[in-house]
């Protein structure tokens, strides 16, 4: 497990560890409902270094990726974002990325552990072109402050700068004693958030402050398994738990967010482009409402049916405070997954009743 660079920080102040893909991560600091809370009422502050960072420079580089993903990167300005997925010819998902244009490179931020993969399948494609990758991981780490307090957190740091006020907007800012930090309008879990790439040496001195601010408003830091609660809750799916190499980007809903119809062509533009003009996919992610008494929350991969016929799986689930119920995100088949549809979902402590409902979850489910 590659270690987080903070981790002593981090136990200090009681902090509990995760393997994500082989990446350490922050679990919790002893109480993750607590932790939730704070992510949906205040402001929760996470050490999000485990996430993969990756820079294309060079004079193609524009070019060369708006052929690769499948969203419009042409259309970027400095200081804008978008999100894309990384997708083989057949249309399979190889990842999802966070695009940022910078001035004089792009900045590729997707989930933990998949730097080398998504470098060499970039790297296959670099034929003639102007373009260069670098692992920034050993420079920059990522702090991301996530909750309605997110923004007065952030601003209590003192960076110089107004911050973006449209997702996936970016400004950077030269800090005294700190060096340059990327601040980026990043609603992690469907609300308010910013991310912050900082230089690896000044990490330790922005966490604490950041920490510190966070608490002045009510909120604390936050680990893996609280930030999990709110994603599920917020129904938004996770490459490497409820998207992989399976799936299509439409299956999993992602569609209205990463890709672009008008575009032209990338790699796998065909596949997308045909489901659209043909018809639906014949498995789409759904909410799930589950048992209350289940003695414990299903696993990835569970099986979910309709009368004595197979309709899906379950990807991820939790036991949602907001909510007060079970819930869970998995695919099911196309002729059995409108909102109101119940299944049989069938795991080792035996079988249960899993609700479709629409996502996000909501109240009054």
């Amino acid at each position: 497990m590659s270690p987080l660079l903070l981790h002593e920080f981090h136990a200090g102040l009681g902090a509990r560890f995760v393997d994500v893909n082989g990446c350490e991560m922050v679990s919790d600091y002893g109480d993750s409902p607590l932790e939730h809370a704070a992510l949906l009422c205040s402001v929760g502050v996470l050490d999000l270094s485990c996430r993969s960072r990756v820079c294309l420079t060079g004079g193609d580089r524009v070019k060369f990726l708006h052929g690769q993903v499948t969203n419009d990167v042409q259309k970027l300005r400095a200081g804008e974002g978008c999100y894309a997925a990384l997708i083989t010819a057949k249309g399979r998902m190889q990842s999802d990325l966070f695009i940022y244009s910078l001035a004089n490179e792009i900045l590729l931020d997707f989930e933990p552990g998949l730097a080398r993969p998504v470098m060499e399948r970039l790297e296959k494609y670099i034929i003639a072109d102007d373009v260069q990758l670098v692992d920034v991981e050993p420079h920059y780490a990522l702090l991301s402050a996530q909750g309605p307090k997110a923004k007065a957190a952030v601003e209590q740091l003192d960076l110089g700068v107004s911050l973006p006020e449209m997702p996936l907007q970016f400004v950077s800012s030269q800090v005294p004693d700190i060096g340059e930090i990327y601040v980026v309008n990043q609603p992690r879990i469907g609300s308010t958030g910013f991310d912050l790439f900082i230089p690896n040496p000044s990490l330790a001195a922005v966490a604490d402050r950041l920490i510190a601010a966070a608490r002045q408003l009510g909120g604390q830091a936050c680990g893996w398994t609280a930030l999990e609660m709110a994603r599920i809750e917020a129904g938004i799916p996770r490459f490497g738990q409820d998207m992989d190499e399976t799936n299509l980007p439409p299956e999993a809903g992602i569609e209205s967010r990463a890709v672009s119809y008008t575009k032209g062509c990338y790699i796998g533009q065909e596949v997308i482009a045909r489901i659209r003009t043909y018809g639906q996919v014949a498995k789409a992610l759904r909410g799930l409402i589950l048992a209350d008494n289940l003695p414990s929350l299903p696993s990835k991969g569970d099986r979910l049916f309709h009368g004595e016929k197979e309709a899906g799986i379950v990807t991820s689930a939790a036991a949602s405070p907001t909510l007060k119920k079970n819930v869970a995100l998995g695919y099911v088949r196309r002729e059995v997954n409108k909102p109101g549809t119940e299944l049989a979902l069938k795991t080792k402590d035996g079988v249960s009743v899993a609700r479709i409902v629409p996502l996000p979850f909501g109240p009054g489910l």
